[in-house]
């Protein structure tokens, strides 16, 4: 037997005018054949899971195509094309295969194709014809489409947000292809689709609603003939109809209960809404927590500059509200590379004059103007062991300066744009996590992984820009209506 891995991974938020081009494909993830293998081999990632999972089964894994961007903005038509034709050469050449597992994001849309992953895993049914298995993971922050549906035989949906499962996921769903080719299950899945996006701060699989949720679910969707249940929470940064939570029910050819209990996790979606509603905290609001317990180690989690959304990783809001409070032993990384390109010039201990962060546009704030010294430089590359959020292993932030202001806040410049998933970003660059009380994390809930390990609370504050935990803040054009929490 010969099972093909394809993978095609974006998360893209509409909300962004910058579009993701090829040349961000090729900056992380674009490769085929045995490179895939190579690269994904130790990685806490599903396409590793893929492997392992076929290898056990004494299954061939035939790596074909896999392309990774980190979340940006909607993809280039142009670059879209090449991806897609890339892949179906490769595809094309791989010669005779029994089964495809296959990783589409779930919440990637292109310019010419607002559901590109329905429209690429359709493409790879037209391949492959209607008797071969078609089975793909998605992350549980898809916007799920019917064509996804249409288009495979089982879809399987990440369980863990921060993202810690996908190792796992990808091992799962090796495990159903090879029962599915050895004749021992005959996959037929359904899908529900309620009317509900749930606010991404209240997305942690851990905590309550979510993990209560969870439970239910887990409970109610029990079975001899149920393979697989999945929940997706939804992207709301990508302004497309599909926009919103969905469940997804694997069972062994019985079609009708699938459906059933699709529409039943539907129901406990709708009966629980008002739960997935949170309170929002202000940048104000973060000040005087932290202010009051002068000996808790606190993460602000910057939501409005959720890098990991897809933001522009340059926002201020908690950095001027910080400076203002002369608030000591604080951390920020900003993404600022004509700051780095300065500081690159100079030598450490310097005094230079900066204008920090603030560049992509006034709803992520001003730039701060300010004189700071020049700690140390360095090249921007680390690597994380532990399975963090997303499955990434190797980071490449570019470029990097550690500067520091006068009252003590310690600044990261990076010259690339880079989510806060692990604390090497900070170790690489000779800081000790311990020495800080005060972290900011431009993120929601991913940075948990990784930040948990250093601060006894979060805070998460709800910053205004592109990726604004306030979904209500949103100019949405294609979601559906009526949609909660929107339209009561």
């Amino acid at each position: 037997m010969r099972v093909g891995i394809l993978a095609l991974l974006h998360e893209s938020n509409t909300f962004i005018e910058g579009k993701t081009t090829l040349e961000h494909f090729r900056q992380d993830v674009l490769l085929s054949g045995e490179d895939i293998r190579q690269h994904f081999k130790d990685a806490p990632h599903e396409i590793s899971g893929f492997f392992k999972g076929l290898k056990k089964e004494g299954i061939e894994a035939v790596p074909i195509f896999a392309a990774r961007a980190y979340p940006n903005g909607t993809i280039a038509a142009d670059s879209f094309d090449q991806l897609i034709e890339l892949m179906m050469t490769e595809l094309a050449a791989a010669g005779p295969l029994d089964g495809i597992l296959a990783a589409p994001h779930g919440a990637t849309v292109a310019e010419n194709h607002r559901d590109a992953d329905g429209y690429w895993l359709e493409k790879v049914r037209q391949f492959i014809g209607p008797d071969k298995p078609l089975i793909a993971t998605l992350d549980l922050h898809a916007n799920l489409s019917r064509q996804m549906v249409d288009s495979t035989d089982a879809l399987i949906a990440y369980r863990s947000n921060p993202h810690l499962d996908q190792l796992e996921t990808g091992m799962r769903a090796a495990d159903l292809m090879s029962r599915t080719l050895q004749g021992s299950i005959y996959p037929c899945q359904a899908a529900a689709f309620p009317s509900l996006a749930i606010n991404i701060q209240s997305q942690n699989t851990d905590q309550y609603p979510m993990s209560a949720f969870y439970d239910q679910v887990d409970a109610a969707s029990n079975g001899p003939d149920v393979i697989s249940h999945s929940i997706l929470l939804g992207f709301p940064y990508s302004d497309v109809a599909e926009m919103g939570s969905s469940a997804i029910i694997v069972t062994d050819d019985q079609a009708e209960q699938a459906q059933e209990l699709a529409w039943a996790i539907e129901r406990k979606f709708i009966a629980e809404k008002d739960e997935f509603e949170p309170d929002f905290i202000s940048v104000e609001m973060a000040m005087e927590k932290i202010s009051a317990a002068p000996k808790t180690r606190f993460t602000l989690l910057d939501m409005g500059d959720n890098v990991g959304g897809g933001s522009p990783a340059d926002s201020t809001f908690l950095l001027h509200a910080l400076h203002q409070q002369k608030i000591a032993d604080a951390f920020i990384c900003i993404f600022d590379p004509v700051a780095v390109e300065t500081a690159s010039a100079a030598k450490p201990g310097e005094l230079l004059k900066l204008s920090l962060g603030g560049h992509s546009g006034l709803h992520h704030g001003q730039p701060l103007n300010c004189e700071v010294k020049l700690i140390s430089l360095h090249q921007g590359r680390f690597s994380e062991s532990q399975a963090r959020h997303g499955g990434f292993t190797e980071f490449d932030q570019g470029a990097t300066a550690i500067v520091e202001l006068d009252c003590g806040i310690t600044i990261m410049l990076t010259s690339k744009r880079i989510p806060p998933f692990s604390l090497a970003q900070l170790t690489s660059c000779d800081l000790n996590p311990q020495d800080f009380r005060i972290f900011i994390a431009k993120g929601v809930i991913a940075p948990q992984a990784a930040y948990r390990e250093v601060c006894d609370q979060f805070i998460q504050v709800n910053t205004p820009g592109s990726t604004c935990a306030d979904m209500k803040q949103l100019d949405f054009k294609n979601r559906r209506r009526p949609m909660f929490p929107f339209e009561e």
